[in-house]
């Protein structure tokens, strides 16, 4: 059975980014490359649901991270989660953008219109997005809203990612395997750095032939494996393979899935050692990841009552207790400003 979808001209026409918007995205990127390069002195913290399954209530947790980012805005640059693809290593929900009627019934056209009136009401709220691109071909529907992207554990060694991710005009983040070996994701990040030639959808929905320059700006996220690699021994083995390899040692750090050994509630204890450490001035720490929703834990699809407010795919921390690593990563900003001042 064959659906034809809509050309992503047709999608970016019905559903555009305001002309301010857009201007915003735009200015959030070269922010965010800022802080990675360290000519922002802030720490770069995505936050936000595993993924996004009722956008109405993905919409007010934005309205609450970007009031924060407001009141933290000296010290870091807050982005949240809107991820609307989920990678499996085996069945599941794949995501709002193809079952989002959480039925078990897939309709791309639809998914695809609903996820990006969530990313560009959730972009004029003036927050950066984070989206990980699962399928390269969906990229030309979203990528406009976007100014930090991911390259998952399970996509990170992919020839058609790493091609996307040069072509893709934001920062990327290329996540270590699942095993938590770092090779196949310093590989990412140096290939990302490099021109290609890839097959894009045009906005008229033809093939077409892309010749990308090179992502300046691709880096390494460490996310965890078998056992975790936020502390200092593992922040260090990171960033002299980065030297090995001739690229920066910016690191971003996910306080979830090998990190916290995918219980939500060791997040914060993992943040607590990274703002300690961020506080004393480690070098290449800039960014930290927070798996975080309206409430804590997380929910199975096929629950007879679904609550609009819990996570359907990792469990994440509720709001209340993300404010206080905000908090505290702020204060560890401020102090490391202070120690090298």
């Amino acid at each position: 059975m064959m659906h034809t979808l809509p050309a992503p001209a047709d999608l970016t026409t019905a559903l555009p980014l305001s002309t301010a918007t857009a201007r915003a995205v735009a200015e959030h990127r070269d922010t965010v490359a800022a802080v990675l390069d360290g000519r922002d002195p802030r720490l770069l913290v995505i936050a936000g649901p595993c993924s996004v399954h009722d956008p109405a209530a993905a919409l007010e947790y934005a309205s609450l991270l970007a009031a924060a980012a407001r009141r933290y805005s000296d010290d870091l640059v807050v982005v949240l989660r809107a991820y609307l693809e989920k990678p499996r290593t085996a069945l599941g929900w794949t995501g709002l953008l193809n079952y989002p009627a959480l039925d078990g019934k897939s309709d791309l056209a639809a998914g695809l219109r609903t996820g990006r009136a969530f990313l560009t009401e959730a972009a004029a709220l003036g927050l950066p997005l984070a989206y990980e691109f699962v399928d390269p071909l969906l990229a030309p529907y979203l990528a406009d809203t976007v100014s930090w992207a991911a390259i998952g554990a399970r996509t990170v060694a992919s020839q058609p990612h790493r091609h996307l991710a040069s072509w893709l005009p934001m920062p990327v983040g290329m996540k270590n395997c699942v095993s938590g070996d770092l090779a196949s994701a310093v590989d990412a990040v140096q290939v990302a750095s490099h021109p290609h030639a890839l097959p894009v959808l045009a906005p008229d929905g033809r093939l077409t032939v892309t010749h990308t320059v090179g992502n300046s700006h691709a880096h390494l996220v460490l996310r965890g494996g078998r056992v975790p690699n936020y502390d200092a021994a593992g922040t260090e083995h990171a960033r002299s393979r980065l030297a090995a390899a001739g690229l920066p040692p910016s690191l971003v750090v996910d306080a979830s899935h090998g990190n916290s050994g995918k219980d939500h509630n060791r997040q914060p204890e993992v943040v607590a050692d990274l703002a300690g450490r961020i506080g004393d001035g480690e070098p290449g720490l800039a960014g930290v990841m927070i798996e975080s929703y309206l409430s804590d834990g997380r929910q199975d699809l096929a629950a007879t009552v679904l609550r609009r407010d819990v996570s359907v795919t990792d469990a994440c921390l509720g709001w209340s207790r993300t404010l206080p690593l905000l908090d505290l990563l702020a204060r560890a900003v401020n102090r490391r400003r202070g120690t090298h001042a």
